[in-house]
């Protein structure tokens, strides 16, 4: 299974690269899209005939060196790297699963941000920690089940939102997040609650499974949301996505503009606390 899917990638990420791109000639008319196998052959100094096994499925398992220099030919980002490498057989020896654990300095940052609505986050989307005013905004996330805790699966099983978004938005979240959970299966690959989440996630969202197949691997970037609020009505925020150096933890921000309708919606929500803060994502 891990060569087909090792093959199917590598003639994906040819297929999006052109030859301007890596600082070949155009090489006339070009019968499908991306680069040729011989192009990318040349680039990575591999014969043509073994770069065709591996897009086949028919080669072993290639070494870590004939790994990096594909890696480097077909312009993967850190992310693709990583997978790319565990596809292959060699899973950075360093990872060992994801990491749950916030720092001292971490949770004193949670603590002193009292103006801000913060979430805390692992690479898997599970909540870790939230602030008073990130439940005031979103509602309980912390709460229930571990499933009722990840943000994915809430999302791709139709949980209740208090996040408002058109089709295209929620088109474009859905395409991120998928990709961005690729990504984490990547840099780890031997983590059973996210391999758990992931097979689950395709069970039960043909959206998800559909999103799955397409093997997008990036890391997921910061966006703005309107959460419509059962008390001060809708505020449209920035979500600002920080990670913890030397860990995979997500310190998500929520900020508005200053002096905003936003912002002083945010301030009224600060006044009101929790009292109000009802079962809701």
């Amino acid at each position: 299974m891990k060569r087909k899917e090792l093959a199917r990638c590598l003639r994906g990420w040819r297929d999006r690269l052109t030859p301007a791109s890596v600082g070949l000639p155009p090489g006339g008319r070009r019968r499908a899209p991306g680069l040729r196998r011989s192009e990318v052959a040349l680039l990575a100094g591999l014969s043509v005939d073994y770069l065709a096994r591996l897009e086949q499925g028919r080669a072993g398992n290639p070494s870590p060196s004939v790994v990096e220099s594909l890696a480097r030919a077909l312009r993967l980002s850190d992310d693709e790297n990583a997978y790319f490498f565990r596809l292959a057989g060699h899973a950075d020896p360093r990872v060992n699963g994801i990491s749950r654990h916030m720092s001292p300095g971490v949770r004193r940052m949670l603590d002193r941000m009292t103006d801000t609505p913060v979430l805390v986050l692992d690479a898997a989307w599970q909540v870790v920690a939230t602030n008073p005013l990130l439940t005031a905004l979103l509602g309980e996330l912390s709460a229930g089940t571990a499933r009722d805790q990840n943000l994915l699966w809430r999302h791709f099983t139709g949980v209740p939102s208090r996040v408002a978004t058109s089709a295209a938005q929620d088109a474009a979240f859905e395409s991120a997040a998928a990709a961005d959970l690729r990504a984490a299966a990547g840099r780890h690959p031997d983590d059973p609650l996210l391999r758990d989440l992931i097979a689950d996630l395709r069970r039960a969202s043909p959206r998800f499974e559909s999103l799955w197949q397409e093997r997008a691997v990036a890391r997921h970037a910061s966006s703005r949301k309107t959460i419509h609020h059962p008390q001060v009505g809708p505020l449209t925020l920035d979500c600002d996505v920080l990670t913890v150096e030397g860990s995979d933890l997500r310190v998500v921000l929520y900020t508005a503009v200053p002096g905003s309708s936003d912002d002083h919606a945010l301030e009224l929500l600060r006044t009101i606390g929790t009292q109000f803060s009802q079962s809701a994502a």
